[in-house]
């Protein structure tokens, strides 16, 4: 370069962008991972919460992985990523274990269920699925707190590579994974509206006389999705099917050492040796109109969960009752997750579904890229919540809930 030729200035630096913003109302299990996903991709995140996390539906939820029972293929493979992602995200963040495997065994009364459960074993299997069928004697070592006895099936089938999970110790993890990364958390504080744009665009949430802003408002809410999105204008096709659960203090020896699905109850460890009971059958006596704030007009319900659970282990009887809980379940019409915006509602992005727990990995993940980027996800496609929803159920684990109700009461 010649020395007296002045060199020219350096061009100035783009502007950096700044960073997108959102607002994620609901700390249960889909708010603390879509609110981890988009802390992690360098979003400004703000978490509101009516109450403390994971104190609704996420504390009071079975949580074991029956990604076998899911259908169509698609959903399947969806909701096995989830529990890939689970596995995946506890070797990142570390800390007190969320995740348990366990094997998962089930037996079914009578024949036509029996060739029910055939079926569905042999298709998970063709599916890729670790399932076997096995004869009943294998109880003996899968799960040895069981009583034999109350299994009056030949054949039972066994999920070799199930897993039950702790919801609120997945969700504190990750919201304090998240606040870590910069994200803020507001809890004890209700969402009582919605701002919005002259265009129609969701812009922010309002809190009493509090008020957050954001390029998007993430509707995390579980049971109350419906309420927020009617804050917009928007419906959601969703039901609230009321769940009990039992739990108990630690077992004597044996402990319970396997997922276990009879006829007439479920059970699952806890962490600290105890056992966690639910019964579709016996939910059918729970009116979702009678439900307040987790509690309801149980009538015995508890009791007769517990005597279930302890047919089916013996060693309950030594044990205590630790009380029942009440969690209200948001279940899609269709049984398939609701992902993203409603094309009349700009800026207001949904992410509700049944078996949160398994799927909010993957449903988190793959939100938090969408609403990062800007840009449809593809995977996403099938699920959002302005599809036409057809009347069947799709999900066969709902339908299987479904046929456990009574006839004349269906799923609400």
């Amino acid at each position: 370069m010649d020395p007296e030729v002045p060199a020219a200035p350096a061009a100035p630096a783009p502007p950096t962008p700044p960073a997108r913003s959102a607002v994620v109302v609901g700390a249960g299990v889909l708010g603390a991972c879509v609110g981890y996903h988009l802390a992690l991709q360098g979003v400004r995140v703000v978490v509101v919460e009516e109450a403390q996390p994971a104190s609704g539906t996420s504390g009071a939820t079975f949580s074991a992985d029956v990604s076998h029972l899911k259908t169509p293929y698609a959903y399947y493979k969806l909701n096995r990523q989830g529990a890939e992602e689970h596995r995946l995200l506890s070797e990142t963040l570390g800390g007190p274990a969320w995740r348990h495997p366990a094997p998962l065994v089930q037996w079914a009364d009578g024949d036509a269920a029996h060739r029910a459960l055939r079926t569905r074993v042999l298709r998970a299997r063709g599916w890729g699925h670790d399932c076997r069928l096995a004869p009943a004697s294998a109880l003996r070592d899968l799960a040895p707190a069981v009583d034999p006895a109350a299994c009056a099936a030949d054949e039972i089938a066994v999920y070799g590579s199930a897993a039950w999970y702790d919801a609120p110790r997945f969700v504190h993890a990750l919201l304090d994974a998240a606040v870590k990364l910069g994200a803020e958390t507001h809890y004890g504080v209700a969402v009582t509206g919605l701002t919005r744009a002259g265009d129609g665009r969701v812009t922010g949430v309002t809190a009493g006389a509090r008020a957050w802003s954001a390029d998007t408002v993430v509707n995390c809410a579980g049971p109350a999705a419906d309420r927020i999105a009617a804050l917009a204008g928007a419906r959601l096709p969703l039901r609230q099917v009321p769940g009990l659960l039992a739990e108990s203090t630690p077992l004597p020896a044996p402990a319970l050492t396997a997922i276990v699905v009879t006829p007439g109850v479920d059970l699952r460890p806890t962490a600290d040796g105890g056992v966690l009971a639910l019964s579709w059958d016996l939910d059918t006596h729970l009116d979702p109109a009678n439900i307040r704030h987790g509690t309801a007009a149980l009538d015995g319900v508890p009791r007769e969960l517990y005597r279930r659970a302890s047919v089916v282990l013996p060693g309950l009887t030594r044990a205590r009752p630790l009380g029942a809980r009440v969690g209200v379940r948001p279940i899609p019409v269709d049984g398939l997750p609701l992902v993203g915006e409603v094309a009349t509602v700009p800026g207001l992005y949904h992410l509700v579904s049944h078996s949160g727990v398994t799927l909010a990995p993957v449903l988190g993940r793959l939100a938090a890229r969408e609403i990062a980027g800007g840009r449809p996800v593809t995977a996403l496609a099938p699920y959002r919540p302005d599809r036409a929803v057809p009347d069947s159920v799709l999900d066969e684990n709902l339908r299987v809930m479904n046929g456990r109700h009574d006839g004349n009461r269906p799923v609400r």
